[in-house]
């Protein structure tokens, strides 16, 4: 395969999908931190993908320095992601909405099949299938935003509600179901603002079920998890959105 991708940002994430595209015989040329994007450009001006597979807190920073050259060869991959996040700087990138896990010292867990959209997404399902990550290609960006939208729910919701009862997935759902429901439910309303249109409130539902079910032994939240709750209430601020739940458990954070 005459092929040859950029991969920016080296962690855990980063480092499963280069392994993907060496095993499946694509090249891929790494940019760590001490590089300059630019430096890489001209030394690779015509990649056939870039992944930015930065941390959440880079994405923006990194998106603003992607060179015009490369913008519509990106992808992007982070968690908390929506077209909101990528379209001052890039109007039509690839994007997966990543549903396997990567810890350091551990191999990758995977939880459901991870949905892909976009010009690169061939490329991305050849790589991962080469170490057994299953993905699934869609056919609109309304498909992907829906997985987007159902990645954030199932990442607040879990975080968020495990911040008041700890444990795990499986846990949340089947011993406090009432909880995990009305949280999610404010998380949706957070959504469906950020997105400007109603939501399909019960599929959303379906999927993070499916996703539970994917690893009922997957930990409610980890470190990320105040920082979430607090992003997630100057959101609703800023909507104007009511949410008490996410408020109170705030609340509670803060005593």
């Amino acid at each position: 395969m005459n092929k040859k991708v950029v991969i920016i940002g080296l962690g855990e994430m980063g480092g499963v999908f280069a392994r993907g595209f060496l095993r499946a015989g694509i090249p891929v040329f790494p940019v760590t931190r001490t590089m300059s994007i630019q430096q890489a450009m001209s030394s690779m001006p015509n990649p056939d993908l870039v992944l930015l597979a930065v941390g959440e807190g880079d994405l923006q920073a990194s998106l603003a320095s992607i060179p015009d050259q490369w913008k519509s060869k990106t992808a992007l991959l982070q968690n908390e992601l929506l077209p909101r996040s990528w379209r001052d700087h890039v109007p039509d990138p690839t994007v997966i909405s990543v549903w396997f896990e990567k810890k350091k010292g551990q191999d990758v867990k995977v939880l459901i099949p991870s949905p892909v959209f976009g010009a690169g997404a061939e490329l991305i399902k050849t790589a991962l299938a080469s170490i057994d990550i299953p993905v699934e290609i869609k056919s609109s960006a309304d498909e992907i935003e829906f997985e987007l939208v159902l990645k954030n729910v199932y990442i607040l919701t879990t975080n968020i509600a495990g911040l008041e009862c700890g444990g795990n997935v499986g846990g949340l759902w089947n011993a406090h179901n009432a909880l995990a429901r009305e949280v999610a439910n404010e998380v949706m309303d957070i959504q469906s603002w950020l997105v400007g249109k109603a939501l399909d409130r019960e599929k959303i539902i379906a999927g993070l079920v499916k996703a539970i079910n994917g690893d009922l032994e997957h930990k409610c939240m980890g470190r990320s998890a105040p920082a979430r709750l607090s992003r997630a209430v100057e959101l609703a601020d800023e909507a104007g959105l009511a949410v008490p739940k996410l408020r109170s458990i705030l609340a509670g954070q803060e005593l």
